[in-house]
């Protein structure tokens, strides 16, 4: 080979390297492409099976937008109990368990304060937006990060972080500890969004106008259902034994005039338990992404939205009721517009939504029962004197407990070290008391869930729930079915696949459309969010990144 051949084959050779590494960066640039807008839409005790139950009602802009268009993990489930919904909004955006970040329950037992505190409250902060102390609230109790805090640090804090939900907790709680905004619904006799000066010191403007338009009067109206009732052929009847009702009306059976009803319950806090508390929601989720401005730069925003009212709806007139079709119903179409406000704000390719929910819920036990499936009541009353009772006929003492609650019992320590006993001992005593009361299916010492690795079964579930600093000294879990509960509407919190059991939708830039029946896990919810943005995973992570639902 000549000089001149040489030098040819050269320059040939490292034209191909210049064209490799310049394909390299192309792919690369292209893959570290994010989302201008994430949007975490957790929808308040939805069971998995809504989905199918209703879906033939549904219209085509909603629910089955996400499905046609995006990925549905069809077998996701809860990993800890109790299902809740502070906990479920914080592991949701954690990526973990109360074990870790610290939500053991909506309220608990301090054991430091030897007091009942309540997940978000806050005395150290005040309200913004209401004189109501309803303000006084923050994230700080939640000790582990969010991925919108991540993506927070990530764009060295250009990326803003936008919470909306009715309740304060499925506001606050998704947001994490460094959202520009968290914002939550005052009822009553306000009926105005609020939030807390943990974010602020004045409402701003568009929020300040929002709440002067006084948009929720237009929902205070007749509620009937959205189509003929006769059609509802998804739900029991309308006139039953298993449903709350109003105040104010005779029967729990449509139509519900809210005017007039208004007045026996709470004033504008009677939207929470009718869809209209939903429509009011997503009003203020789009008015919430014009005056943020969000989506509109190269960082990218975290909105969290939360559907409070289903929750509600649930718990007054079950999970079977004609009224939780009609919410749903109405729910499909206020998430169609939401998304329609998203593609004409942000851009079709330019946003990625994931839809799930904060816990399912459990048919009314006694429509199980009539039905001849087995089902019950918890008596907590009689299990507390009964607790009591052994103590005393077995200790002489009884002071020995300071607190039941969440299916916890809490020992007094410093009367165990007076009375000098083991408290190993007591749990034990106490576990082999209880296990054999009506409806305690399992029991388990505090000592137990701090020593021993459960890899399966409820034990795992309720291992994931247990934090060693805040959780009790005796945990127990009742017997499919039973609720510690009144006997009409729905409830949840246990480690069964009727509460653990919920849908999870991933949507928009870069998700693939499928579904698979793979085990998929709440906690893997926020790792896969952080996998796409390419941002470090929350700090207690213990999920794992759903690598099927990219395209």
């Amino acid at each position: 080979m000549n000089k001149n051949s040489l030098t040819l084959l050269l320059v040939f050779l490292l034209s191909l390297t210049s064209k490799a590494q310049i394909s390299h960066t192309n792919n690369s640039t292209e893959s570290l492409e994010r989302p201008k807008l994430v949007v975490g839409i957790v929808i308040d005790q939805m069971r998995y099976d809504y989905l199918t139950r209703f879906y033939n009602k549904f219209g085509e802009d909603g629910f089955k937008r996400l499905m046609k268009e995006g990925f549905n993990c069809k077998n996701n489930h809860f990993n800890y109990v109790p299902t809740y919904t502070g906990p479920g909004h914080a592991s949701i955006f954690t990526g973990t368990s109360p074990k870790y970040h610290g939500i053991i329950s909506n309220n608990w037992y301090d054991k430091e304060l030897k007091k009942n505190v309540y997940c978000v409250e806050d005395d150290s902060e005040q309200s913004v937006g209401t004189s109501n102390n309803s303000g006084q609230m923050s994230p700080r109790k939640m000790v582990s990060t969010t991925f919108a805090d991540e993506n927070r640090l990530f764009t060295q804090m250009r990326g803003k972080t936008i919470g909306v939900s009715i309740k304060d907790r499925a506001s606050i709680l998704p947001a994490g500890h460094t959202a520009n905004a968290a914002y939550w619904f005052q009822g009553e006799d306000e009926g105005h969004w609020i939030s807390s000066t943990y974010y602020m010191d004045s409402l701003p403007k568009w929020v300040i106008e929002f709440n002067k338009e006084h948009h929720v009067d237009s929902y205070l109206k007749e509620w009937n259902t959205l189509y003929p009732i006769e059609t509802y052929t998804e739900s029991g009847d309308d006139l039953n034994d298993f449903e709350g009702g109003f105040e104010g009306k005779e029967t729990a059976t449509f139509p519900y005039d809210l005017v007039i009803l208004k007045r026996q319950n709470k004033g504008y806090d009677i939207l929470k338990t009718t869809p209209y508390g939903n429509s009011l929601t997503t009003d203020f989720a789009i008015e919430a992404v014009k005056g943020e401005q969000l989506g509109k730069d190269n960082e990218t925003d975290v909105l969290t939205v939360s559907y409070s009212c289903t929750d509600y709806v649930g718990h007054n007139f079950g999970v079977n009721s004609k009224e939780i079709e009609d919410t749903y119903l109405r729910l499909d179409i206020d998430l169609g517009r939401f998304l329609k406000a998203l593609d004409d704000a942000v851009g079709k390719n330019n946003y990625t939504v994931f839809l799930t929910a904060d816990h399912a819920a459990v048919d009314v036990p006694e429509y199980l029962k009539s039905v001849n499936i087995p089902a019950g009541y918890f008596d907590s009353k009689a299990f507390r004197n009964s607790v009591n009772e052994f103590i005393t006929n077995t200790y002489g003492n009884n002071n020995l407990i300071e607190s039941i609650s969440n299916n916890q019992i809490f020992l007094n320590k410093e009367k165990l070290k007076e009375l000098n006993l083991d408290l190993d001992d007591v749990q034990e005593d106490l576990v082999n008391e209880i296990i054999s009361y009506n409806y305690i299916e399992k029991a388990y010492t505090g000592t137990a869930m701090s020593s021993t690795s459960f890899i399966d079964g409820i034990e795992r579930l309720i291992q994931n729930g247990f934090n060693q600093k805040r959780s009790g000294d005796v945990i127990f879990a009742f017997a499919p079915a039973v609720i510690n509960y009144g006997k009409t509407g729905s409830t949840h919190g246990s480690a069964y696949e009727y509460d653990t059991h919920v849908p999870l939708l991933f949507f928009g830039k870069g998700i693939k459309h499928g579904a698979t029946f793979q085990r998929t896990e709440i906690t893997d919810i926020a790792p896969t969010i952080s996998a796409l943005l390419g941002i470090s995973y929350p700090n207690a992570n213990m999920g794992n990144p759903l690598d099927f639902v990219f395209k």
